[in-house]
């Protein structure tokens, strides 16, 4: 699958300027966003938009408790792109409203349609005192529309580190890295807790995680309060500081870490966890995680000279073993068109340097391109270690505007 060009949103200012600029620039596409996830609950759940609208509607307040400027980013969203404030809060809970349409409709499970897999990803980390760089990245598999509503969304902030994700239009966040040096990428996951019950939704968790300076941060953001959906956050610094959380709906006693193992963390959509409280449904849901993962492992094992380096993992992220539910993840011809998914968009991120490569569609057909980001030097704020991503030390690095 491929795409055409992923285009740049640029925003500055209050929580409300910045939403309002971001859908000024993004109107069509997330036009095209709250329609095709009008379709898509529709096919899923037989819910029409009014019911949508009014689950949603039910997170508003777990959202203004935890963080309410993120609604005020949501309302400009929604006056800069020409809609009601409501179809933005939908798109940004769709998880948590496809969970509690799917629990509603439990006696028709059997038959029920089984949307595509979501992500391979990968984070590697120097030991201490050693040289390396941290590097971090994933293919990000979701339904073929995205292919055609994905913004590289870049806010400068006076109230947190500036940031860049890779996100649906009309969306807080998806995967992406800070001024601070953070950077993180996320699996889908599912338990037999996963109702939509209102709560943090998964979005503006990681929306909240791109607001952190640091790791410890970052955890912290995930036991501020209770969480509707289970998710998998991949999450690695500049200072070689690097964490997977695996969080199962609830509070923070449904956190489960992982650390690296020699220097590498991988993650497909299912939990690796020993201790998990609820039961693991992911490998029904996603049954392809179990073959990802196989040849990640496969992938970043030690070899002759094997430095894990962007190169290596080019390779690694366009991998098609088990094709066409592989790393590099094609549309399966035998699915409904509303099942279908494939990789819409394949992201490298060296924290160090400060940048991200972006792939937009399958790395195996499409090139990663080095983005050209302005970072306005707060990554100091808010407690972060050191002074944050460095200037690229190759003469080829792209001009800073």
């Amino acid at each position: 699958m491929t795409t055409t060009a992923i285009p740049r949103v640029r925003v500055a200012g209050t929580a409300y300027e910045r939403g309002r600029q971001y859908g000024a620039q993004a109107r069509d596409r997330v036009h095209r966003s709250v329609q095709a996830y009008r379709d898509v609950f529709a096919y899923y759940t037989g819910w029409d938009w009014d019911t949508v609208r009014r689950t949603a509607a039910g997170f508003e307040s777990p959202i203004a408790g935890f963080r309410p400027a993120y609604l005020e980013e949501m309302r400009g969203i929604a006056d800069g792109a020409g809609l009601d404030p409501a179809d933005v809060l939908a798109i940004n809970v769709r998880t948590e409203v496809m969970y509690a349409a799917k629990a509603r409709l439990a006696p028709l499970a059997a038959r029920a349609p089984r949307p595509p897999a979501e992500c391979s990803a990968f984070a590697v980390v120097p030991a201490p005192a050693q040289p390396g760089a941290t590097l971090i990245g994933q293919n990000w598999d979701w339904l073929l529309h995205a292919g055609r509503t994905l913004v590289v969304l870049e806010a400068t902030q006076e109230d947190g580190p500036d940031f860049v994700t890779v996100v649906e239009a009309g969306l807080l966040a998806k995967a992406g890295l800070n001024a601070a040096g953070l950077g993180l990428v996320t699996n889908a996951l599912v338990t037999e807790a996963d109702v939509g019950a209102p709560g943090l939704p998964y979005h503006v968790l990681l929306r909240a995680i791109l607001d952190c300076a640091t790791v410890t941060q970052a955890l912290e953001v995930l036991q501020a309060g209770p969480r509707s959906s289970s998710a998998n956050y991949l999450i690695a610094h500049a200072s070689g500081a690097a964490l997977d959380v695996e969080a199962a709906p609830g509070d923070f006693t449904r956190l489960y870490p992982l650390y690296p193992d020699q220097g590498v963390l991988l993650h497909t959509n299912h939990f690796l966890s020993p201790n998990l409280a609820p039961v693991d449904v992911s490998l029904w849901a996603m049954p392809s995680s179990a073959v990802r993962l196989q040849r990640l492992r496969a992938g970043t094992g030690p070899e002759p000279g094997g430095a894990r380096t962007l190169d290596r993992f080019r390779a690694l992220l366009a991998d098609h073993a088990d094709y066409p539910h592989s790393i590099c993840s094609h549309p399966d011809p035998a699915d409904h068109p509303l099942e279908q998914g494939a990789t819409i968009a394949s992201l490298l991120i060296d924290p160090n340097a400060g940048q991200v490569w972006l792939a937009a569609g399958n790395p195996c057909q499409v090139t990663h391109e080095r983005l050209e980001i302005t970072w306005s030097r707060k990554a100091s704020r808010n407690g972060a270690a050191g002074p944050g991503p460095r200037e690229p030390a190759e003469a080829t690095a792209a001009p800073r505007r």
